[in-house]
């Protein structure tokens, strides 16, 4: 409620709600009043079911009506106490982001110094403790399903954890700088320099480097010149990428955005820009360490665990 743009918004709800509650008290009033003397029967109001069924002038049954009143009067106070009103707070001034954090503050204090005791322990020696496996797996689910999905094997344009290929490095020190510090990785388009058939040919290149069948050899001994000239400085003379900048091995055949000949083409000509949030600030490190044990984990050997 505190985003409107402007005051008459706000004023529009208040009086729009308001005007609604009275007219539902008026027209519970109305339905109580008898819609005719004692002595005379009551009469049908037009609609007629299965041929005999009337339905007639009958005042609603007193329990009903009390019904209605009760549940108008409970908006009435509803509205005093919380925020429905607008812009109006209500009396208590609850916010979900104020019980949210009331919440996040009770389970602080609660979990709190389980997480910094796993703090103190090795990130290796943490992958086997099941039960930080099982905080750092809790944690996961909630902060890194969305990208990495729920068996963490990724999507396109989001590396699998399951794998021993790492953009940056997958030491469990270094997992857990990209889980506190976020990453951000950025490869320009060449579309513009390489022209439709140099990115054929790049492309045709890179594929081969992992060992793929390419559709024209000639194409790909093209590529390689272009590639030695416009993609060695981050990928390196053999492709085997870069951790230090993120830059992805393409000697294997692990594909960050798939490895279809139309999708190799695309990220050369368009370029792909690549973001993986900061979590270190609102995680806290004794909640990073652990989260970084579990994610060192899901790509280590049964027997490592």
């Amino acid at each position: 409620m505190a985003d409107f743009t402007s005051g008459f918004w706000s004023w529009f709800i208040i009086i729009l709600t308001i005007l609604s509650i009275a007219a539902m008290f008026i027209l519970n009033r109305w339905m109580a009043e008898p819609k005719q003397r004692a002595e005379e029967k009551p009469k049908p109001v037009g609609h007629v079911w299965d041929q005999d069924l009337e339905e007639l002038n009958n005042p609603l049954p007193r329990w009903w009506l009390n019904m209605f009143y009760i549940t108008l009067i409970f908006s009435v106070v509803y509205l005093i106490l919380y925020p429905g009103l607008g812009s109006f707070p209500g009396l208590f001034g609850w916010t979900s982001t104020g019980q949210y954090q009331k919440e996040l503050d009770v389970a602080e204090k609660r979990y709190a110094p389980l997480f910094e005791q796993y703090l103190r322990e090795d990130l290796k020696a943490l992958t086997a403790n099941p039960e930080a496996l099982k905080a750092g797996e809790r944690l996961y689910v909630t902060y890194c399903t969305g990208c990495h999905g729920a068996d963490a094997r990724g999507a396109p344009g989001y590396p699998s954890l399951r794998d021993d290929d790492w953009l940056y490095g997958g030491s469990p020190e270094t997992i857990k700088l990209s889980i506190m510090k976020g990453r951000s990785g950025q490869m320009p388009g060449w579309g513009a320099v390489l022209k439709q058939d140099g990115v054929f040919e790049v492309a045709e290149y890179v594929i081969s480097l992992s060992g793929k069948r390419v559709v024209n050899q000639d194409a790909a001994d093209k590529g390689k010149e272009k590639f030695m000239q416009m993609c060695v400085a981050c990928h390196g003379a053999d492709g085997k990428g870069d951790p230090k900048i993120g830059a992805p091995n393409l000697s294997d055949n692990i594909w960050l955005y798939g490895s279809a000949q139309k999708t190799v083409m695309d990220v050369i000509e368009k370029g792909r820009t690549g973001n993986m949030p900061a979590h270190g600030e609102f995680l806290g490190e004794a909640k990073a360490h652990v989260l970084a044990a579990y994610v060192y984990s899901l790509s280590q050997p049964p027997a490592v665990k």
